[in-house]
């Protein structure tokens, strides 16, 4: 399927790793140049290695630096000042008991996972709206749909920003300009199998690859999320023919959660 959208440009948030690395792929699988940015130079390097030989007709420019800081947004922004694509996107939060967080702990969950969207939506909106045509995905979590118990940090966080789009993305469509969310449930990615894991097998008594078995069985597809998957439908989002989708929140998590709405 061509989505349209080949010699568009989009800024892809967080992009060196797992979700975004898929979402800035897709993109440029779909002829879009894209602007990646991360806080690893190497890692962000080699993902622009791996594009750029996929897709030579695609320009990926690299941006390393914290989106989440002022001088992360302006940077990135200064390499794409126009985008026609925003796809915002930074590590959640950490777990914890919400009696010993802090009001810093907000601050900066709040911060990295609901402002850092915003600004950046604030800055590139405009033009989109000026040009009729822009597509902005916000990747949340499933979280929002579903909240977890001890990542109250991003469910605040995330749901907040969920929030805000709700309104804006009804007054930017009439000019073409859809924001929407894409919220991922497990899907097999290094965050997946970072320190949550390890204290978890620990936790447990048993090895970390026997906790990834006992998830992916508990999930109702039998296994967790190809991120090239989650790349396919954010570009799909980004489409020139997905003009009338807004506004929304699309799960993607194997059927997991179990509500019918």
């Amino acid at each position: 399927m061509d989505l349209g959208i080949s010699g568009r440009h989009a800024i892809v948030c967080a992009a060196s790793k797992g979700l975004g690395r898929a979402c800035a792929i897709a993109l440029a699988n779909e002829g879009v140049h894209v602007t990646i940015t991360a806080r690893g130079a190497e890692a962000l390097g080699k993902t622009a290695a791996h594009i750029r030989k996929l897709n030579p007709n695609v320009t990926v420019t690299e941006v390393v630096g914290d989106i989440t800081t002022p001088e992360g947004r302006e940077a990135a922004l200064k390499a794409c000042p126009n985008p026609d694509i925003l796809i915002n996107n930074a590590g959640g939060p950490p777990p914890g008991d919400f009696r010993n967080w802090t009001r810093d702990d907000w601050i900066k969950a709040i911060d990295a996972n609901m402002l850092t969207p915003i600004e950046l939506i604030k800055a590139t909106v405009d033009g989109m709206m000026a040009r009729k045509f822009g597509r902005i995905v916000n990747i949340t979590s499933a979280a929002v749909k579903a909240p977890i118990d001890i990542l109250g940090l991003s469910n605040g966080a995330r749901s907040g920003l969920t929030g805000f789009v709700a309104g804006l993305a009804r007054k930017t469509v009439i000019n073409n300009v859809t924001i929407n969310g894409l919220l991922p449930g497990p899907f097999d990615t290094d965050r997946v199998r970072g320190p949550m894991l390890e204290a978890a097998a620990k936790a447990q008594g048993i090895s970390p690859d026997e906790v990834l078995k006992q998830r992916m069985k508990a999930n109702p597809a039998g296994r967790f999320g190809d991120p090239e998957e989650f790349g396919l439908a954010c570009a799909f989002l980004c489409g020139a023919k997905s003009g009338f989708i807004t506004g929304q929140n699309l799960l993607m998590d194997g059927g997991a959660y179990p509500g019918t709405m």
